[in-house]
């Protein structure tokens, strides 16, 4: 009874909220490895697993105006109990990447996801990079993008990292980030955040998104046609595909009852491309 009451049901999709993320960030890497030619690392894998988890479960455990609204199913959750988790497994992770030389990409997205989340004071003003224009989506892009492409080039020493794997990631990331803003317009327009949504409309942000996704996927395209980086066809359509549905049929605003298929056919292939595409060349390569 005393364990049911400490990991209740909303402190449980706390704690597992960010796994999927996680592990997509963790695919992420596979995929900048294999682009470039590195051997897979165990560890390594881990260790961005863990940082990933304690970055976004941190995010999830600061009371947030927005997240009253967006995210009310984690009301009555533990969030002491979350930052434990937080700190164990950012330890954990910044102790692995630290056996590689690697520690300062460790702290990277943890500071930025703690100004992110909740800002720092300097002087009368305060820096909180998640309400302003488009700033929220450029500073989770450009944290993951900065993220994978430093790992990748501690392990590759490259950079080819910088033309490629840093732009693929990034942008990625921040139409990701951007799908995610029209699940939660409602209670970021409550909350005063200038999402892209919000501020260009539904219509202009979508075309965005879309030419983004076109122009990247030309230019990795390019890039494997002429041999910097390492030629993986299935990868490029399985992230193409899914770009182009995610980016066309969840780019309208959630219903307010959203139903749990569309939920979960959203995570699969925003959060669970890369894990996707990975599966698929498996399958391929068997």
């Amino acid at each position: 009874m005393y364990v049911y009451m400490i990991f209740n049901v909303p402190t449980l999709k706390l704690l597992t909220g960010s796994i999927l993320v996680g592990l997509s960030g963790v695919f992420k890497l596979h995929i900048a490895f294999l682009l470039l030619g590195i051997a897979p690392d165990l560890k390594i894998y881990l260790a961005c697993f863990l940082i990933i988890y304690a970055t976004y479960t941190l995010d999830r455990a600061m009371d947030n105006e927005e997240d009253k609204i967006n995210r009310k199913e984690l009301d009555s959750s533990r969030k002491d109990i979350a930052l434990g988790f937080c700190f164990v497994s950012f330890l954990a992770g910044s102790l692995i990447l630290s056996l590689k030389g690697l520690l300062f990409i460790a702290f990277l997205p943890i500071i930025i996801g703690y100004i992110y989340s909740k800002g720092i004071r300097i002087g009368s003003r305060k820096l909180k990079l998640k309400g302003n224009f488009g700033m929220k989506n450029l500073t989770v892009s450009l944290t993951w993008g900065s993220f994978i492409a430093g790992i990748s080039h501690g392990m590759a020493n490259s950079n080819i990292v910088f033309l490629f794997i840093f732009p693929f990631f990034t942008i990625k990331s921040f139409i990701n980030t951007v799908v995610y803003d029209f699940r939660d317009v409602k209670g970021d327009a409550i909350a005063g955040i200038k999402t892209l949504p919000i501020c260009l409309g539904e219509i202009a942000t979508r075309r965005l998104l879309q030419g983004l996704h076109i122009l990247l996927h030309l230019w990795i395209a390019a890039s494997m046609l002429l041999m910097f980086v390492m030629v993986e066809a299935v990868l490029f359509l399985v992230s193409w595909s899914a770009g182009l549905i995610y980016t066309w049929f969840y780019t309208r605003q959630s219903p307010q009852n959203e139903t749990k298929s569309r939920k979960f056919m959203r995570d699969a292939l925003v959060d669970g491309e890369f894990i996707l595409a990975v599966f698929i060349r498996t399958i391929i390569h068997l």
